[in-house]
């Protein structure tokens, strides 16, 4: 039994016990870690250097691509140096970091796909009041909220779950500071207080939820209208990717956060943390492109670009 002020590291999940595989998952998590670090600086770089993408779409996107960068390299790292020196150890204050900045990305970026949900629904359903809703003031105190927003909510998160009394071990069952396994250390009600905001913080992700669902209703209603084919074809493929980036990233995290103790496993537990904190930042990238024919020819001309390219 241990209480938190004797707390000084916590010991996060051994992914293996064998040596092969503890170098096999390193490799793993390289890859994603190089696939989500190549994609989303793509991404950044393509829209900063084309003047054509300098639009309230592109800039949302440029923002989404740096919360990814964020969000998973808060994580990745740690797990993947753990791995590699077959250690499991991270320190308290360590693992408070961790949580905050995991915590403080997440939460930005979810806010921001609620903002390009509405700049989604602006360009569609009201294209002649686009440039006067959607500005670039606008456009900045939109995103600079989304970022703020992280911020506090992860500085309220932080400070309540470290300030539990932990007397159930250090060992959480996850491979990396999650709030729900450092809850599970907690041996008295003063849990309780960082659950109801946990639960206040679902309340409100539903809310902009439900808030994306109405924005995508009316979208959808407005592009069956468009006469051309080609426009609806357009239309679609901007919206259905971020629709489809939305619903994965709800559905994982909020059964992360909500579900029940009884059905919980350290393997379910596992594979829910992966694709809602690892999948979204490694594949936005490709989904955001893969439709997207602006977007490609503007990563197109700058993988094709040399600074020595002959005249």
């Amino acid at each position: 039994m241990s209480n938190s002020s004797s707390i000084t590291e916590f010991l996060l999940l051994a992914f293996a016990d064998t040596r092969e595989l503890q170098l096999l998952h390193f490799w793993l998590f390289l890859g994603i870690y190089l696939a989500a670090l190549l994609g989303n600086g793509l991404i950044i770089t393509a829209i900063a250097c084309d003047h054509h993408l300098h639009t309230p779409m592109y800039f949302f996107l440029f923002n989404l691509s740096l919360l990814d960068l964020g969000s998973i390299s808060t994580t990745l790292p740690k797990a993947m140096a753990n791995s590699f020196w077959d250690t499991r150890g991270i320190s308290y204050l360590g693992c408070a970091i961790q949580l905050f900045f995991f915590f403080c990305f997440m939460s930005a970026e979810y806010f921001l796909l609620t903002i390009m949900s509405y700049d989604r629904y602006i360009a569609i359903c009201k294209p002649l009041q686009y440039g006067t809703l959607l500005g670039s003031r606008a456009c900045v105190h939109m995103a600079a909220a989304a970022w703020g927003t992280g911020f506090l909510y992860a500085v309220l998160h932080t400070a309540n779950t470290f300030s539990i009394t932990v007397c159930k071990g250090n060992v959480l069952d996850q491979f990396f500071c999650e709030i729900p396994q450092i809850l599970k250390l907690s041996c008295s009600d003063s849990y309780l207080r960082e659950s109801g905001v946990v639960v206040f913080s679902v309340f409100v992700e539903f809310v902009c939820f439900i808030f994306i669902v109405v924005s995508y209703v009316q979208i959808f209603r407005a592009v069956l209208r468009i006469p051309s084919e080609q426009g609806r074809h357009k239309a679609f493929s901007t919206c259905l990717p971020h629709l489809a980036v939305v619903s994965m990233f709800v559905i994982t995290a909020t059964f992360s956060y909500l579900k029940s103790p009884s059905i919980s496993s350290p393997f379910l537990d596992l594979v829910v943390s992966f694709l809602y904190s690892l999948v979204p930042p490694a594949v936005n990238p490709l989904i955001y492109s893969l439709k997207n024919q602006e977007l490609k020819n503007a990563i197109r001309k700058l993988i094709s670009w040399t600074p020595f390219k002959q005249q």
